[in-house]
């Protein structure tokens, strides 16, 4: 273990024994960070916070700080951060609140971009590329396998599918489907995000079928015409034999807010 001498870890923090943490860094009590990870600088950690294994984060990234929600009243909530997260300068996360979840959770092998936030209660996956400034409401989720471009904004509730990409400078109202691209000032569906399927080795039949039901749900065909889209994803679904169609229905089925659409051109 390395501590740098102008940092600050209270009574109670579990740190383990390869644990490095660097010039003016504040660790509390209730912190417990696992083998390999490093503070670089002037980071702090607080709350009921858990950071998992090799992670690094840079300066001023601020941790598991209590919720700004009018709702939060002191209870007691969590972050949990997990392995080989990439934290870059000026990350913040908040712990849950008991209005939800009662924690915010965080996988692995994420990159989290400078000034990115992570809010109370959002629940984000792995293998996450969150660009610079990109702020996530409470409540978000972010399946795994997600790029979601700079100063782009996730509203509350929002949930946003594996293997999806958001460009920068757009702001989601809606749940983004699987495996979809989106963007725009307020984001409207482009297509599937080919890509990523292509370069994360997705074989040409499920892309080539993802295609023909990205057509059958959110396009005007004849055989789905006056059709809802509940009734279409239904249909999909008992049809359709592949697993990545089959989720992209469920993921339709399950939505709440409603799901991101294409443009309407008239």
């Amino acid at each position: 273990m390395t501590i740098h001498p102008t940092a600050i870890i209270e009574a109670g923090a579990q740190l383990a024994k390869d644990v490095i943490i660097g010039p003016f860094c504040t660790v509390g009590a209730n912190v417990t960070i696992g083998e390999g990870t490093r503070l670089v600088s002037h980071v702090v950690v607080t709350g009921h916070t858990t950071i998992g294994k090799n992670n690094v984060i840079y300066p001023f990234a601020s941790l598991g700080q209590p919720s700004p929600d009018r709702k939060y009243k002191g209870e007691e909530a969590t972050l949990t951060i997990g392995d080989g997260n990439d934290i870059r300068e000026g990350v913040t996360m908040h712990i849950g609140t008991a209005a939800d979840k009662g924690t915010t959770v965080v996988g692995n092998n994420n990159l989290l971009m400078a000034g990115s936030h992570i809010a109370h209660d959002c629940i984000v996956g792995n293998n996450v590329i969150i660009a610079n400034y990109t702020q996530l409401a409470g409540h978000v989720e972010i399946a795994d396998n997600v790029t979601i471009g700079g100063l782009s904004g996730i509203h509350q509730h929002v949930r946003v599918g594996a293997h999806s990409i958001i460009g920068g400078h757009t702001a989601v109202d809606y749940d983004v489907p699987p495996y979809a691209s989106v963007s725009g000032r307020r984001a409207m569906l482009k297509g599937l995000n080919l890509i990523g399927l292509r370069r994360r080795g997705f074989e040409k039949a499920t892309i080539r079928e993802l295609d023909n039901a990205y057509e059958f749900l959110f396009d005007e065909t004849p055989e789905n015409e006056d059709m809802p889209l509940t009734e279409r994803a239904e249909k999909l679904k008992r049809r359709s034999k592949i697993t990545e169609v089959k989720d992209l229905a469920e993921f339709v089925l399950n939505t709440h807010r409603g799901v991101t659409a294409y443009e309407d051109d008239e």
